[in-house]
């Protein structure tokens, strides 16, 4: 009987477990939510990287002859001069060579003086018919032989004097001395290449930043886009400068494919010198006041028991119906978006007039667009509001910096490639953020991305505004934590998460 009743109670007990597990726990699942607001403000693209502040110009001076230097004219920080004499080789065996081979020259022209009589004499003889032919043909050539050692001499010659000439070291260039090679006493051979004595910038009021940009971001770099980087001797400055040159020729670095981009900075104020490490941002592109959330709302994935299915159907059928995200066809603008449109082109169209009547009625329509984008803070088009036709027009590309045909030293004969511009509107694309309604369960809310600076995504959407709760994640806190991880946010349950996200 007692084995009976023990065996009644455990069936009982297990029944108990199993009702609660099926009609409690199944259906009793709890979520924590994070929530983030959508919000307006700027947003900044940039590329960052490291590079290093060079003169625009500088020229190691070297030597061409071997010899013990004598005498150095200028030092460290020496401001010089094209043309001053910076050096001097002994010219001891120099000046030896030169009286060589100007005795070589004086022997060479004796032989082809003694030459040329024997020739005249054997000349008279061979007309008189009392030389022969063979003797007459020796004597022309002997001529002619010491003619070519007379020149063979005077260029010995000249040789010895220009390694003369070349013991003296001038200025290449105008500048300041920025390294010293050499102390006075020193032997510098030349046999096979030519020592550095110096080493001169040019112009160290216009420097240059050369940096290498990993090949994912060089997409995004264009000639003409604004940089700003700081040094570590300045923490508290910021400098700027210009994109003026993207080489095609790949540096790899541990495998890793970069490329190297030159940025002209202007350095009146001489607080930048060669050799210092510049941490470089490129603006790629920046837009102002507009409506964005935060990436890990475009990255958040809730799971099943928490989306509305119906609601979700609706909006994928409205979605396909009008051909895109964020009201982006005709429905959304002669619907619910005609109405902002309309105000979007009153406000243009208040910019414009204020805008002419400043500059007295005498701005074209080229100036006029740019006039309008800088009030606004346009990065689109701006030509059709300007001139209050309603149309758009293509983006204005970015104007090169001004070509300078004597760039680095060199005189630009050729046209010059340049990489094709980057146009942040091409990387537009569609996501999906969640919102909470009023049965606790989820409703996406489709959008169209823009400009990102990984934190924060540049969206348009006819749905959202300023304000608005978005979900960022969803824990269960009734589940592992490894069960916690991928359905819900797609990266660990305490990963707050960070910048990165779209590109």
């Amino acid at each position: 009987m007692k084995k009976k009743l023990s065996l009644l109670g455990g069936g009982i007990l297990v029944v108990i477990v199993a009702c609660y597990f099926t009609f409690f726990r199944g259906n009793g699942h709890k979520y924590d939510f994070r929530y983030d607001k959508v919000s307006t403000g700027d947003i900044s693209m940039v590329v960052t990287a490291t590079g290093t502040v060079n003169p625009v110009i500088s020229v190691d001076v070297g030597t061409q002859v071997s010899g013990i230097i004598n005498k150095l004219y200028a030092d460290f920080n020496s401001v010089v001069k094209e043309g001053q004499v910076i050096a001097q080789i002994d010219p001891t065996f120099l000046q030896q060579a030169v009286k060589d081979a100007g005795a070589n020259l004086d022997k060479a022209r004796a032989q082809f003086a003694d030459s040329k009589r024997s020739l005249d004499r054997t000349k008279t003889l061979f007309d008189k018919s009392l030389e022969s032919q063979l003797n007459y043909d020796a004597a022309v050539t002997a001529f002619e032989s010491n003619a070519a050692t007379v020149k063979s001499a005077e260029a010995a010659l000249d040789r010895a004097k220009i390694n003369l000439a070349y013991a003296t070291i001038y200025a290449p260039i105008s500048g300041v001395v920025i390294n010293r090679a050499v102390n006075v006493g020193q032997t510098v051979a030349a046999s096979f290449s030519s020592p550095t004595l110096y080493t001169i910038a040019n112009d160290l009021k216009k420097m240059q930043v050369q940096t290498t940009v990993d090949e994912s971001d060089i997409g995004r770099i264009s000639i003409g886009q604004g940089v700003t980087f700081g040094v570590d001797a300045y923490p508290d400055d910021k400098f700027s400068g210009v994109v003026s040159q993207i080489r095609l020729a790949p540096v790899s670095v541990q495998n890793v494919i970069n490329y190297t981009v030159i940025i002209n900075v202007d350095n009146s104020d001489l607080k930048l010198m060669p050799g210092m490490t510049a941490n470089v941002k490129v603006m790629v592109s920046n837009v102002i006041n507009v409506l964005r959330v935060p990436n890990l709302a475009l990255r958040f994935q809730p799971p099943p028991d928490l989306i509305d299915s119906a609601d979700l159907a609706r909006t994928r059928e409205s979605f396909a119906t009008r051909g895109g995200a964020g009201g982006d066809t005709a429905q959304g603008q002669t619907g619910a978006g005609g109405q902002g449109s309309d105000e979007r082109r009153q406000r243009f169209q208040v910019v414009r007039d204020s805008i002419m009547k400043a500059h007295g009625g005498t701005l074209d329509s080229d100036e006029l667009v740019a006039e309008v984008r800088k009030v606004m803070g346009m990065r689109g088009p701006a030509a059709g509001w300007a001139n209050n036709t309603g149309a758009t027009a293509p983006p204005a590309p970015v104007a090169p910096p001004p070509k300078d045909n004597s760039r680095f030293g060199i005189t630009q004969v050729f046209p010059e490639y340049q990489k094709s511009a980057y146009v942040v509107s091409h990387q537009s694309g569609r996501a999906r953020v969640w919102i909470m309604n009023a049965q606790g369960k989820l409703d996406p809310v489709f959008v169209r991305t823009g400009v990102t600076d990984g934190r924060f995504t540049e969206v348009t959407s006819q749905t959202l505004k300023a304000g608005d709760q978005l979900v960022l994640g969803a824990t269960s806190n009734d589940t592992g934590a490894d069960q916690a991880r991928s359905p819900l946010t797609g990266q660990g349950q305490g990963q707050r998460g960070g910048p990165g996200g779209m590109r």
